[in-house]
């Protein structure tokens, strides 16, 4: 049913409670995250509006756009009134948000510790289902050069090839270089493998004469760094 027939439809409400003239009144920051969500979807279903359809899919995301971010297509087609078109500009809405967050990093900032590192990465690896692996290119003064998503992987686990990054390190000059890749399952603890490559990697970057400054873990909401627990 469309939303002009619906019993629940936006149209009916008082003029200052919809979400598009709201946002025109009274600005973005007057919206709660329910009512930007019901302008992406328009409509609702014919037993509830766009704007209560948007709270219960947020509902089942715990209140929460990290988790909001993390749904699919078809996670987001199982509430009623949310078809493909609809589930699609919420993916896109949510991908946007996060492009913005990774959009500040283009300022080149200064990475002096892991927390910086991690400032400058998380955006881009924290709410992946899948592994990735980053590298940060550094100037001498330690100024982000560029970054490289150098492979994607599956759930548990993703390939960093040394020959790729260092001939990368190479071809942009960069002094240093901060390698990451996130745990999607959320467990920090470095893998063998981890601590394998790691080595290999600082070994290699020393014959090159490029330094390792870290290698970063990347949970949701936390980090483990190879420099801070001595691992370099």
């Amino acid at each position: 049913m469309s939303e002009e027939k619906s019993p629940f439809s936006i149209k009916q409400w008082a003029e200052d409670d919809r979400p598009r003239e709201k946002l025109m009144l009274k600005g973005k920051a007057a919206l709660s995250d329910a009512e930007l969500i019901a302008i992406l979807i328009s409509s609702g279903n014919d037993e509830e509006s766009a704007v209560s359809l948007s709270q219960r899919i947020l509902e089942g995301s715990q209140n929460n756009l990290l988790e909001l971010s993390k749904l699919n297509v078809n996670d987001l087609k199982k509430f009623r009134g949310i078809g493909e078109a609809k589930a699609l500009s919420i993916i896109a809405a949510m991908e946007l948000g996060r492009r913005r967050q990774r959009s500040s990093a283009l300022e080149k900032p200064v990475i002096q510790n892991s927390q910086k590192a991690y400032d400058y990465i998380q955006a881009s690896l924290s709410d992946l289902a899948h592994e990735e692996f980053v590298v940060l290119y550094l100037s001498r003064s330690l100024k982000v050069l560029s970054h490289d998503t150098l492979s994607r992987g599956g759930t548990s686990g993703t390939v960093a090839d040394i020959k790729i990054i260092l001939k990368s390190a190479l071809e942009k000059l960069a002094s240093f270089i901060i390698v990451a890749h996130n745990h999607p399952s959320g467990n920090l603890k470095p893998s063998t493998q981890d601590i394998e490559m790691t080595r290999k990697l600082k070994a290699a970057c020393s014959t090159m004469e490029i330094g390792l400054n870290d290698h970063l873990i990347i949970g949701e909401n936390a980090y483990y760094s190879f420099a801070d627990e001595g691992m370099l």
